[in-house]
């Protein structure tokens, strides 16, 4: 009876929230969408992996490379997702793909085996799971001999926005075929030429190898990446499912793609590189268009999602979170609107949101960063309401969670329960109140809110003072670890 291969899948989640801005943020990224479906893209890329083990390969937990800051995300989305435990490995900043895959590698290989790694990213979209398992599965067989594997994507048009993957000679025993070069995004008169030739496929960023193989590759080619994140690895902290390299050497570490680290250097080297084949209904939701492109649409081709209201349009896309959005007379628009922010972008170009987000930072506007909704480890607030001298804020916490022990100097707080249960401790008195009940917090007083009940908490905070920022906050007790 033959040995089965052990395959790691390593989940990269990290992303700045640029491309599909409003409804993504630097704090919510587009992984953590429901572009699709009930669950989010970080949750397809998860399940997904279920359905590649058999006979002769064994699928272990899943890995997650994620940034510190969406920790508490990517746990509570595993958490609706039951029955599914990982490992996150948390970067104290965004460093690109390669440090990322070669954290994972370390981790595989001190876990004292040298598994397959079948490296995703989270935010893509796959339609036929079918042939998506089928097309892995070869690829973790032509690895487990040692090859590297690029997931290569057949173009249904000339696409400017991918990068490309020349191919040549036979195909293998595992339907590989040997890679002759990686090209760069093209211009429009070269992709329509990659298009009309078999032998290029759009680079899916999806990867399979030995995760020995990548260390050695890197090793190989960028000698100072490999070095740098081992020091970061050799001196890492553990807290639960939390895996945190040491942050001032990580900072040190030069960042780097997967493609432009390794893989563009392979062909005629001493490391094979293959590219398999996959026709599975990909994308990876890159702009806007794209997601107009990949949704359900009407007679006219339009996509609208929310409360909205249409008359006279044609190929285009509106996605309403809050308000009623109405539109008339309009043809290939791209309309986005959520509690804080409206986007109306051309269909076409819509990639040069980016443009938008790069000027959202020069101006330093908090829209980039995160929404009006802002999530927690414990929960969620919304800021509905602010002027001089208030805030009101709506505050949910999930069932037997609880905030950390705390107190402001420059703010009291009024709260109103209006859902659920709440216990809260008050200076020394600990107060149980139900829906419509209420209590007043001073200023300067160590208080906490919990909820020990079994459905999620929902209070009302009005917030008074002179300062009502976020960061007057001083923290006595917190299971999150936070300072």
């Amino acid at each position: 009876m033959s040995k089965k291969i052990n395959v790691l899948p390593v989940i990269l989640c990290g992303g700045s929230g640029s491309r599909l801005w409003p409804l993504s943020r630097t704090s919510f990224p587009k992984q953590f969408l429901v572009l699709s479906g009930t669950t989010s893209l970080f949750q397809q890329a998860i399940s997904r992996f279920s359905g590649i083990g058999n006979s002769d390969i064994q699928i272990k937990n899943p890995l997650i490379v994620t940034n510190e800051e969406h920790r508490f995300i990517v746990l509570e989305q595993l958490r609706e997702l039951k029955e599914i435990y990982a490992q996150l490995i948390l970067e104290p900043e965004a460093k690109n793909t390669a440090p990322a895959l070669t954290l994972a590698a370390l981790q595989a290989i001190c876990e004292g085996q040298d598994p397959v790694l079948v490296v995703t990213p989270a935010d893509q979209i796959i339609k036929n799971e079918d042939a998506f398992n089928k097309s892995i599965q070869k690829a973790i067989q032509a690895a487990e001999l040692g090859s590297i594997n690029v997931l290569g994507i057949a173009p249904d048009r000339p696409e400017t926005g991918f990068g490309y993957i020349m191919r040549e000679g036979k195909k293998g025993g595992y339907g590989e075929y040997k890679v002759k070069q990686f090209v760069e995004k093209p211009d429009l008169v070269i992709a329509k030429k990659f298009f009309e030739n078999p032998n290029f496929t759009w680079n899916s960023g999806i990867f399979v190898l030995k995760a020995s193989v990548w260390l050695d590759a890197l090793k190989f080619f960028r000698p100072d990446i490999y070095s740098a994140t081992q020091l970061s690895f050799e001196k890492l902290s553990k807290d639960g499912q939390f895996i945190r390299p040491e942050k001032k050497l990580f900072n040190q570490i030069p960042g780097e793609s997967i493609d432009y680290a390794v893989m563009e250097s392979c062909p005629n080297s001493k490391f094979q590189i293959n590219v398999v084949e996959l026709n599975a209904g990909w994308n990876d939701l890159g702009s806007w268009h794209a997601v107009w492109k990949d949704s359900q649409k009407d007679g006219l081709n339009n996509s609208v999602s929310g409360d909205v209201i249409i008359e006279n349009m044609n190929n285009s896309y509106i996605n309403a979170s809050h308000r009623l959005v109405c539109a008339s007379d309009i043809s290939n628009l791209i309309i986005v609107e959520t509690a804080d922010a409206i986007l109306v972008a051309n269909r076409e170009t819509s990639q040069s949101v980016k443009k938008i987000f790069s000027r959202l930072q020069s101006y330093k506007r908090e829209e980039r960063v995160s929404h009006r909704k802002v999530f927690r480890p414990w929960g969620w607030f919304d800021l509905i309401d602010e002027g001089e001298k208030f805030k009101v804020k709506k505050i949910g916490v999930n069932p037997g969670a609880s905030l950390s022990l705390q107190r402001h100097s420059k703010r009291a707080e009024h709260w109103v329960v209006i859902k659920g249960t709440a216990e809260i401790l008050n200076n020394n008195q600990v107060l149980t109140l139900n829906e419509n009940q209420s209590t007043y917090i001073p200023i300067g007083v160590k208080h906490r809110l919990s909820n020990p009940g079994s459905i999620p908490l929902e209070i009302i905070e009005v917030q008074s003072g002179s300062y009502l920022g976020e960061d007057d906050i001083e923290r006595f007790e917190d299971i999150y670890g936070r300072k």
